[in-house]
Formats: structure tokens, sequence, C-alpha cells
């Protein structure tokens, strides 16, 4: 009787998966034991303190959290992650082909604490890498703290392409279609990689809520001194001529000298859709989040859902600090304009974004004197600043124009900027 009552048992356990006791959290102390937990629903799960070291994966996605509804506390815990994994399968082909670390499918996750440190020279097979990748619906990811690296090649930004070519990325956390109502709060990308640091792709009604970016910035000058390496084997010459997101160069693509680069991407950036079907990306809140030293700052003018910034601060970038389209509004937003214009709304057929924006101090910087671009129509803009000594006297507002990062609309003809009603309080210029 005793056997049959245990073999009972064991079928019993078998027929069912893992499911964590509502009220209480399975502590788990390894990567092994985390696994089991993954396509749990409902699981609540805490991870013991300390470093676990991720070099080993069953697929391209490492980690796949598919459970509904579950938990994952791993407050104090950091995963160090072994970058020859990024190669481990080849190239992977298909729109979920990328490698990515943590895979967060399941609706309703928690998942919290968690720091990552990609270790080790290696770069990846191919280009499209990142630590998170959220595709669940109602997730709330919570202070994680990533720094990556392991993208090549470094140091350039870039010079030598976007992605794809020669150019292998590790982007920080991507929120993907099919998911929606989903909050990243207080989580802080540390970019030591060529790549974007928060993106959105398609998903809907993203809140992005006290979250911290920060890159590195090179001067050109620094560049052409080397005596070996990347740059020095093509010559000096960057991928493409005249301008090359956020940096001048020359006719022949020489890099040129007294420029300044962000080795990385956009610190938060939104993209027009996301998925195989091209689902648009839909409106998306940024509130209370600083990005320092990136190609863009916050980048929401390439989605097309009327986005908000809220209490928003960006330093340093070098190809805008906020970029903007239709029907977006930043409020009670900072920005400095050393390196690149501190607001760049360059879209043709933009329509009414509505802009409150203040000029932090932008003295001291390098090969630029744009205060803001605009172009389109029948935006507000309200353009402040604390010191009217923080905008040197040669910074102009451009309207109507294809300086900056306008460049890239250039191919559409000549730009409007038609019924925008402009509040100056600083002491740039403004074209007429």
């Amino acid at each position: 009787m005793i056997k049959f009552l245990l073999f009972s048992v064991l079928i019993v356990l078998l027929a069912h998966p893992l499911r964590a006791n509502a009220s209480d959290a399975v502590t788990v102390d390894s990567l092994d034991e985390l696994r089991k937990y993954l396509s749990v629903d409902h699981a609540k799960v805490q991870m013991k303190p300390g470093v676990y070291r991720l070099d080993d994966a069953d697929g391209h996605h490492f980690l796949r959290f598919t459970g509904h509804g579950a938990h994952f506390d791993l407050t104090g815990v950091t995963f160090e992650i072994d970058n020859r994994l990024f190669s481990k399968f080849g190239v992977v082909p298909g729109t979920d082909g990328f490698y990515c670390v943590i895979d967060l499918i399941g609706d309703g996750i928690v998942f919290e604490g968690l720091t990552t440190q990609n270790i080790g020279p290696e770069s990846s097979a191919q280009s499209r890498n990142k630590i998170f990748n959220v595709v669940g619906s109602d997730v709330l990811l919570k202070d994680i703290d990533i720094t990556t690296s392991g993208s090549s090649p470094w140091g350039y930004g870039s010079l030598y392409g976007l992605g794809g070519g020669v150019v292998r990325k590790m982007n920080g956390i991507r929120v993907g279609w099919p998911a929606k109502n989903v909050t990243l709060e207080n989580c802080r990308v540390h970019m030591r990689a060529m790549g974007h640091a928060i993106f959105v792709q398609g998903a809907k009604n993203t809140l992005i809520d006290n979250c911290h970016v920060d890159g590195l910035l090179r001067p050109t000058n620094e560049i052409l001194a080397e005596t070996s390496g990347f740059a020095f084997d093509q010559g000096f010459k960057a991928n493409s001529a005249t301008y090359v997101e956020g940096v001048k160069v020359g006719d022949d693509r020489s890099i040129l000298p007294d420029e300044m680069i962000s080795l990385s991407e956009d610190g938060i950036r939104l993209y027009g859709h996301g998925g195989a079907d091209k689902i648009p990306t839909g409106a998306t809140t940024i509130r209370g989040c600083t990005v320092r030293q990136m190609r863009r700052g916050i980048c929401i003018g390439l989605g097309p859902g009327a986005d908000t910034a809220i209490d928003c601060t960006v330093t340093d970038c070098v190809a805008a600090g906020f970029n903007v389209s239709s029907k977006d509004t930043l409020k009670n937003c900072r920005a400095d304009a050393r390196y690149g214009e501190a607001l760049s709304c360059p879209y043709y057929s933009s329509k009414r974004a509505h802009i409150e924006l203040d000029i932090l101090d932008s003295r001291n910087g390098l090969a630029n004197t744009l205060l803001a671009t605009v172009n389109g129509t029948g935006h507000t803009i309200t353009l402040t600043t604390a010191k009217p000594a923080f905008v040197p006297a040669a910074f102009r507002i451009e309207k109507a124009t294809n300086q900056g990062y306008a460049f890239y609309q250039k191919k559409h003809g000549k730009p409007p900027a038609r019924n925008i009603t402009l509040t100056n309080h600083t002491p740039a210029s403004v074209s007429k």
C-alpha cells in the first residue's frame, strides 16, 4: 500500500508542472535551480544573493521566462554573462533570430533586482544582441542594473555602420510586440558597447519610469592619433560620407578632427513598428528619466504614436538631446547642446508637437552651434534657460532646415516650418 501511495504521488508530480506556494517564495541558489521555474505559472522565486556565471544555454534566448503571473526577486544577484554565448548557435535567421540573455515572454511577470555584466573580449556572430527582451504583457521590470560590453568594432560609434556589415551590437533592454502595458521602473543601463540602451518596437502603452542611461564619448582627435586598430586599418575613413549619426565626415569619408562621437547609439528610443507583421508602436510614456553621453538621448520622434516625456534630463548627446515628431509632448524636460542640438524636430510631415524644454549649460562643447532644429507644422515650442550664459552667443534655432540631425530629411526637398509657435527665452538667434 505504501509503495502504491508513493507511486501515485510521483504520477501527480510528473503530470503537473512545478508551482510555487502563492504565499511563500521558493529560494534558489543556482542557475539550474532557477531554470526549473522559468515556465511555471504564478511561480514566486527568490534567488540567493551572489555572483552567478552564465556560460551555457540551450538556445539563443538563454533564459526564457514563459510562465504567467510569476514573480522573480533577484535582489543582490549578479549574472556574469560569458560573451562567447552570443556565438554558440551561429547566425540565427528570422525575426526572432537575435541573441538575448533574459527573455520575458509570459504575461504578468514581475522581475526585479538583477545586475548583469558581460564578461570576456569576444563579440557575437551577428549584430542583434540584447540583455533583456520583454514581449509579455503587463510585465514589470524593476531595479535592474545592466553594464553591456562585447560589441565590435568597439570605440568608433556609428562611423562603421548601424548594424549588420562588420558591426556587432550589444543592446540593453528591448520591449517588443506583442507586449502591452509593460513598465520599466528604476532600470539602469550603462552602455559600454555599440547599441541602444532601451528601445521599444511594436509594443503598446509602455511606461519607462525613473530609468537611467549612460554611455561614453570620444573625440575624433583621439581616434586619429591611433597607430593600429580598426580605424587605422580602414585608413581613417568612415562607412559613408558627409554625416554619420551626429558627426561630420569628409566628402571622401575621412574622419575629421575636432568632432565628438558617442560610442553607443540612442539612450531611449522608439521604433516605428515591431514584429514580422510590422505592428505600429503604441503611445509610450517616459517619466523622470536621465540619459547621458549617448548618440540621441530620448528619441520618441520615430514612434507613430503621441508619445510623452515628462521630467526628463538629457546631457552630452552628440546627435540630439530630444528627438520628436507629430503630437509628441515634452513637459518639464531639460537638455544641453554641447555636442548636438538639444531639440530635434526634423521631420517634414510632423504636426502639433508640444515642447517645454529648459536648456542646460551648453558651454565648452565641440562641433556644434545648433540649439534646436524645427521642421513641420503647428508645433508649440517653449525654450527657457536658468542662466542666459548657459547658451553661447553663436547658438542658433533653425527652422525649415536640413542642418544637424535634419540632414537625413533633405531627400524630401525643401523643408517646411509653418504655423510654428516658438517662445524663445534663450539668447540663441532664430532663423527667419
